[in-house]
């Protein structure tokens, strides 16, 4: 038995040779260390973009009598992504889940470390290392204050107890929830207008959840300057990790 973040006992394979993968990020992840042993995911894993594999519909409601008849070795979840409901029957099921908690970079690093190595049996595959060495080095100076919507109509943004609030607080950026909104929670609805201000020095609208566009989205601010940048990028923690440092010098 081996503990996975949230300290519960999974009898994890010696080496797993069939996995389920619940996570869209972590897919990515498991599809380069090794996809051969990769036999299901998500609708809404897209990366690798040309990934073949069973799909077991979404994340909160993933369809747990295909799972079970894929057979895995191991499922991977994550407590943000997936329900708790949706762990808990597949445990009663008979078959291993093990769940990821991650709010932070170097929480992404030491879980990803620990579930190729300790819970897969795969060891640490290079694009994590590669990852590793990108964020080992500090933060930059401060640049200023960012607004990161993720949903519109009603308008939602990223908090700052979040992996996407500490990935641009590694490259400078603190996030703000706007003037009136309660900062303790990690997504709150806001108004526009309480984001949309002066004192904001850049709006990030990404491609994911809510899909912004050059068309959808910019056009709503007229204090704050935007820019589109990738989803995945910015709230991904796999091998997008090895490439976002650098691809989001904004």
């Amino acid at each position: 038995m081996t503990l996975d973040d949230l300290g519960h006992d999974v009898d994890v394979p010696r080496v797993a040779r069939r996995v389920v993968s619940l996570v869209p990020s972590i897919t990515e992840g498991l599809a380069v260390a090794r996809p051969d042993a990769l036999v299901g995911a998500t609708d809404w894993c897209t990366h690798p973009t040309d990934l073949e594999v069973a799909r077991v519909r979404g994340t909160k409601n993933p369809d747990r009598a295909a799972i079970e008849q894929l057979r895995p070795d191991l499922v991977v979840a994550n407590q943000e992504e997936n329900r708790e409901l949706d762990v808990r029957r597949l445990r009663e099921a008979g078959v291993p889940v093990w769940v990821t908690r991650i709010e932070t970079v170097d929480e992404a690093l030491g879980s990803l470390r620990r579930l190729f190595d300790e819970a897969l049996g795969w060891g640490v595959p290079d694009w994590l290392v590669a990852a590793e060495d990108a964020w080992s080095g500090p933060a930059p100076a401060a640049r200023g204050t960012v607004v990161v919507p993720i949903w519109r109509d009603p308008w939602m943004v990223v908090g700052p107890r979040t992996f996407t609030a500490d990935l641009l607080r590694r490259l400078g950026w603190t996030v703000s929830v706007g003037r009136w909104a309660p900062s303790a929670e990690r997504y709150p609805h806001v108004e526009l207008a309480d984001v949309d201000t002066p004192d904001v020095d850049l709006v990030l609208l990404p491609d994911e959840p809510y899909v912004f566009g050059p068309d959808d989205g910019p056009e709503a601010f007229t204090s704050a300057p935007t820019r589109l940048v990738s989803g995945r990028l910015l709230t991904w923690y796999g091998p997008s990790l090895v490439e976002a440092r650098t691809a989001l010098d904004l």
